[in-house]
């Protein structure tokens, strides 16, 4: 059934790489038998003299980093990938028992999974997963590991009795100008959230920012708290990539908001940045930063703003979310029921940015965009786009919707006390001045209704 599956799908497959014919390259079953479960093998080409093409002469500039992980890589296995000739867009390379192993490249638009292309025809073996253990050293309690000096990630999946199954050599790099989207939002010194899917380039963004703020131009002080050495890479000596930038490593992944605060009392930094922030304590830690009035860059698992919202643990940085219960004539005027859901507390990021991919990102104001969305509406945003090409970005004007705009809804928004410090000259006196923009009121008698409880008879005296 498979063979014959194949015979009559006699054509290109949407996986298949460069201006190789068809007839080059051959197909292996994964899993169950149907369409869905084929992963290509690709063959190399023949060179010209009748060997085959070496990897230091179809890639002879590749990075030395990407060199390294391959080196992780069994003899058989690495043999294949060098002769790929989309290797320097490698994004990582899976490994699992009785499986081929396989490379990943990156997809060409969101709703492109990616490519994916075995390097054997041979299953891997305990002995290939065991030589390539040896390479990497290690686990650390979240069964990640990685390479000394570079920023490549290892991860392994375990069975029960603790023995490794199967590894994820995901690829890490450096990559200027990958956050040129947000360069004017983090120049500002606005807290920013990060959003996007697995492997949209979340913290490739994160790391550029990092070297942008403790860089000549903006020059701050900058502590990463680093998660699992993805930011920052692995071993004592950050990586070169995150510019002056200090780095905290996480040694137990569960204590990552006790270091978070302790980053802020014993370092004084002027920005943060945070990889991965998933747990309501770690949401905490980051409100106590941002109420500091230090700046605050962190990323966060979720596609767009409406995930974040729906997610308990994740809710408050974007200001949670609170049930409020409204009076008959205020809910008539707005046009709902009398039990809403308004937004509790100022965000802790002023800015979201959803990747989509890498060169597209949608910018909104965060509490705004919330109140909008509570309201029953679309969060309001702007698409940037970056041309890597030229190294313009488009979309760089106006990315917020106004207050107003918002209010002019009917949306309340929450009644938030601003407090601005004025110095004047002489004897640097400081005045505290309040002021909060105003929903929907009720009226005076419809407050006065609600308010007073209706008095009971007076009994008369004996």
């Amino acid at each position: 059934m498979i063979a014959r599956s194949l015979h009559l799908n006699r054509r290109p497959h949407p996986c298949f790489w460069g201006s190789h014919r068809f007839d080059t390259a051959c197909y292996t079953t994964l899993g169950h038998c149907n369409n869905s479960n084929v992963r290509k093998h690709w063959t190399p080409p023949a060179s010209t003299n009748g060997g085959t093409a070496t990897g230091s002469a179809l890639h002879p500039d590749l990075c030395p980093e990407l060199l390294q992980l391959l080196d992780v890589l069994p003899a058989r296995f690495r043999a294949t990938a060098l002769q790929h000739p989309d290797l320097p867009q490698l994004v990582e390379v899976v490994m699992d028992l009785g499986r081929p192993p396989a490379m990943r490249l990156p997809p060409g638009r969101k709703e492109d999974p990616g490519k994916e292309v075995a390097l054997s025809l041979e299953a891997t073996t305990f002995e290939d997963l065991q030589e390539a253990e040896k390479q990497v050293g290690a686990f650390n309690q979240d069964n990640r590991a990685g390479l000394d000096g570079t920023l490549h990630r290892i991860s392994c999946i375990r069975n029960r009795a603790g023995r490794i199954v199967g590894l994820t050599c995901r690829v890490g790099r450096s990559v200027k100008g990958s956050a040129a989207l947000v360069a004017d939002v983090v120049k500002e010194g606005r807290s920013l959230l990060l959003l996007g899917r697995p492997g949209v380039g979340k913290t490739t963004a994160v790391r550029e920012i990092a070297r942008m703020l403790s860089g000549p131009e903006v020059c701050k002080r900058t502590i990463i708290v680093d998660t699992s050495n993805e930011i920052g890479g692995d071993g004592d000596v950050p990586h070169p990539g995150i510019g002056d930038a200090r780095r905290m490593q996480v040694a137990n992944p569960d204590a990552q908001d006790r270091l978070m605060i302790e980053a802020v009392e014993n370092h004084m930094p002027q920005a943060v940045i945070i990889d991965e922030i998933s747990t309501e304590a770690e949401c905490m830690a980051a409100r106590t930063i941002a109420q500091r009035g230090v700046q605050l860059i962190a990323t966060a698992h979720g596609n767009v703003l409406e995930n974040v919202i729906k997610n308990p643990s994740l809710a408050d940085l974007v200001g949670g979310i609170a049930s409020v219960t409204l009076g008959d004539e205020a809910a008539r005027k707005r046009g709902v029921q009398k039990t809403v859901l308004e937004r509790a507390a100022p965000p802790t990021f002023d800015v979201v940015a959803e990747m989509v991919d890498r060169t597209h990102w949608c910018i909104q104001e965060t509490a705004s965009a919330v109140d909008m969305i509570l309201a029953g509406g679309t969060s309001p945003g702007v698409m940037r786009t970056h041309d890597e090409g030229s190294g313009e970005v488009h979309g760089m004007d106006a990315y917020a919707a106004k207050p107003a705009e918002v209010r002019g809804l009917g949306v309340q928004s929450p009644r938030e006390r601003v407090f601005s410090r004025t110095s004047s000259t002489e004897g640097h006196q400081l005045s505290m001045s309040s002021s909060y923009q105003p929903g929907p009121t009720r009226s005076s008698a419809e407050q006065t209704a609600s308010t007073s409880r209706p008095t009971p008879p007076r009994l008369p005296m004996p």
